[in-house]
């Protein structure tokens, strides 16, 4: 796989693509936006990897650019990464329902099984949300969706968040798949999402209450 990280952080970027490199992926290492579009257009990357802030402002630089290379290159697949809790930029990020993008806060990354997984999900076609962002959106008002839901659908909705599977929900929570698909379809019917709605439910599940922000 091809990649190209946008980070201008030096350590950070550095230990990416170790990480990438050791794991049989070629990887582009670049610290702003500059010439973005010279290096996409030579048809390098497959996954675009960048820091929501970057110079020269340091605001929303690599959101930005993340954002408008998705557009120019439907294929390219995209993970963005946060030093913080920035529902807004993630709702944007995750609201196409073609998958294949990513939100992680920088801490995550720490954990490499993790971030290994959230970047195969992303390369898959599947849609990867740091537990964090899906758990601070958990705590709403009483006029949001969210709030029918039990305390164990909504710990259900944050791993669906996460991009596990109902098996894997199941192990982490020790409890029986059966009793998975049995929230996660309490979980549809409370958020309105039935068998019409247009997309992957799963996903569009976690973007419902994202988009609301």
């Amino acid at each position: 796989m091809r990649v190209l990280i946008l980070e201008d952080n030096a350590l950070l970027g550095e230990g990416l693509r170790l990480i990438l490199e050791r794991g049989g992926h070629e990887v582009t290492l670049r610290d702003s936006v500059d010439g973005l579009d010279g290096v996409l257009d030579g048809n390098y990357a497959e996954l675009l990897i960048a820091d929501v802030r970057l110079p020269p402002t340091y605001r929303d630089e690599g959101l930005v650019a993340a954002l408008a290379a998705r557009r120019r290159y439907p294929g390219l697949r995209v993970l963005v990464l946060s030093s913080f809790v920035q529902v807004e930029y993630a709702a944007e990020l995750l609201a196409d329902p073609q998958g294949g993008v990513g939100y992680l806060l920088k801490d995550r990354i720490g954990e490499v099984d993790d971030f290994l997984s959230a970047v195969g999900r992303v390369m898959s076609g599947e849609t990867a949300i740091d537990p964090e962002v899906v758990a601070a959106l958990i705590g709403r008002s009483p006029a949001h969706p969210l709030a029918n839901l039990t305390r164990r659908e909504s710990e259900v909705l944050a791993l669906v968040g996460e991009g596990l599977t109902n098996r894997e929900i199941a192990e982490r929570l020790v409890i029986t798949e059966s009793a998975v698909n049995k929230h996660v379809g309490a979980i549809f019917v409370k958020l309105g999402l039935t068998a019409e709605v247009r997309g992957h439910r799963r996903v569009r599940a976690v973007l419902l209450f994202l988009a609301s922000r």
